[in-house]
């Protein structure tokens, strides 16, 4: 089963990325699965027993609960409490491990490869529970992944997903009120919460970079989001320009809001400045807010409240404050370099 995500793209990346970006979030576990997937096929590894996926599977979650107690949406998880247990020095790492290769593994090996409903197409791992045997066998499709470009960003990407959820979860504040803000100095996103407090969730990079696929939004060319990778680095650019932020306030709109926030290629960036895209691009924006919104978690409440409760009032959202930034700029910009986009 595909998501609108996946239309016209059915590479590899995309069904990593509709795995952990969509979906249901009834608990974690996807996300710690997922980086301990990551972690081991790193190191080579072609097919991984229980016992060994439990280690990192295990760490992933209890940093998480020293962080953020809430982990899932059940009232109680056997697995959970041997975490809590092991943290509060009430049970030992060996037996945190047993715990969690008997518990932790019970429903998200069978439901981590679907989205919609179905399998991704190009499954990532076979499960070998035969005889004696528990452990899951990597497949081509994993390994491929491993040798693309887009690979170095997936660990952040999903820690970057985990952390907004368990954040939603943990403020408990209603949805509908929830707004993710930008701190364009630290390049982050925070919340906060019903005392004023500020909390920060994730780096802008980190939580946008899996929704436009790794690609700059203009060129469509490979970006990275990790920290000393500067020839690839992307930097963070306002759709539209920032520049009259108060004509466009007076409107109604938060020019800084997450809706007109997007990656590029730092050098298109650099070309681009405060200069409005061609109208073209305004489409890709609408398609990139509308994978949050298809997501279900707190950026897509976010863009809601700041675009429109509906397709078209979001459409007419944007179209208005493009053309009221046309206004105030004649000229339209487009980017030197262009490859074929897929949204």
């Amino acid at each position: 089963m595909s998501t609108q995500f996946q239309i016209n793209d059915p590479s590899l990346e995309s069904q990593w990325r509709s795995l952990i970006l969509f979906g249901k979030n009834s608990a974690t576990y996807k996300f710690a699965f997922a980086k301990s997937l990551i972690h081991l096929i790193d190191n080579q590894t072609t097919s991984i027993s229980l016992a060994d996926l439990a280690v990192p599977f295990a760490g992933h979650i209890v940093n998480h609960l020293k962080a953020s107690d809430k982990q899932g949406s059940s009232q109680s998880s056997k697995f959970l409490n041997s975490c809590r247990a092991f943290i509060n020095n009430e049970l030992s790492q060996d037996q945190l491990y047993r715990d969690t290769e008997k518990y932790g593994f019970v429903n998200v090996i069978d439901a981590f490869q679907n989205v919609n409903g179905g399998a991704i197409p190009n499954v990532f791992y076979e499960k070998n529970f035969a005889a004696d045997k528990k452990e899951i066998i990597i497949t081509d499709s994993l390994l491929k992944l491993r040798d693309t470009f887009q690979f170095k960003n997936l660990d952040q990407e999903v820690e970057a997903r985990w952390k907004l959820v368990e954040t939603a979860w943990s403020l408990n504040v209603n949805r509908n009120l929830l707004e993710v803000k930008y701190d364009a100095l630290d390049s982050m996103l925070f919340v906060q919460n019903n005392f004023m407090r500020r909390v920060n969730i994730t780096s802008v990079r980190d939580a946008l970079n899996g929704y436009q696929k790794g690609k700059c939004f203009y060129s469509y060319q490979d970006i990275s989001i990790r920290k000393g990778d500067e020839l690839n680095m992307c930097a963070i650019d306002h759709f539209l320009p920032h520049l009259h932020k108060q004509y466009h306030h007076n409107e109604g709109a938060n020019i800084n809001g997450v809706w007109n926030l997007v990656l590029t290629d730092k050098r298109i960036n650099n070309n681009k400045s405060a200069r409005i895209p061609e109208k073209r691009f305004l489409e890709r924006l609408f398609n990139r807010n509308e994978f949050y919104i298809e997501s279900k978690h707190p950026l897509a409440e976010t863009i809601i409240n700041q675009t429109g409760t509906t397709r078209a009032q979001r459409i007419a959202f944007l179209e208005k404050q493009y053309n009221l930034a046309s206004e105030l700029a004649i000229h339209k910009w487009r980017p030197k370099i262009e490859l074929a986009g897929s949204f």
